[in-house]
């Protein structure tokens, strides 16, 4: 049984509220890609929930359900300019060794980018971050590219390279801080 197989029931709860979350912003039959899918949980919930076409990228495969799918470097997308209505980041930009290339992409194949991420800021939120950071790592990355950021540096960087903030809200998930942001490219 995989990691993700395991802990399912969970990150399929998480999945349905990104929806209910994402759904002011999203019409129904959107363009989406998901970058850096994992399981490819939250993207089957956001295609299914917005009767959307979703395509999944990844630097490995290991999706349990069998959405399109491509197999990226981490650092380029291999699609047209405004291919995509939108680009869904949930919880990667940390596991990233150049979070602001893979932002420039998302901007550049998008009309949109909604980002979900971890806050280290305060001490429990820290101490999530490193034991995520490190488990994550250990499970399936084998690198030490995990960065979390507070919430001013991201939208410095998300300033920085001229995305706008259209909408964010804290997601509270005691003790972790967490962050959705709605971005216009």
């Amino acid at each position: 049984m995989s990691y993700y197989q395991l802990l399912f029931p969970i990150y399929q709860w998480a999945a349905k509220r990104m929806c209910l979350d994402c759904q002011p912003f999203i019409k129904k039959g959107s363009k989406i890609l998901d970058l850096g899918c994992g399981s490819a949980i939250v993207a089957k919930n956001f295609q299914d929930f917005f009767q959307a076409e979703v395509i999944g990228v990844d630097i490995r495969d290991r999706r349990i359900f069998k959405i399109p799918f491509q197999i990226i470097d981490g650092f380029h997308l291999p699609f047209p300019e405004k291919y995509f209505d939108l680009v869904l980041i949930s919880y990667v930009l940390h596991h990233s060794g150049d979070p602001i290339a893979i932002l420039k992409e998302a901007k550049r194949v998008s009309k949109k980018i909604i980002i979900y991420e971890d806050l280290p800021e305060d001490i429990l939120s820290k101490i999530y971050c490193q034991l995520h950071g490190l488990t994550f790592n250990k499970l399936f990355q084998e690198n030490n590219n995990v960065s979390f950021r507070a919430a001013k540096e991201w939208e410095e960087i998300f300033q920085k390279i001229g995305l706008t903030i259209i909408f964010k809200k804290r997601i509270n998930n005691f003790p972790i801080k967490k962050e959705l942001y709605i971005l216009g490219a």
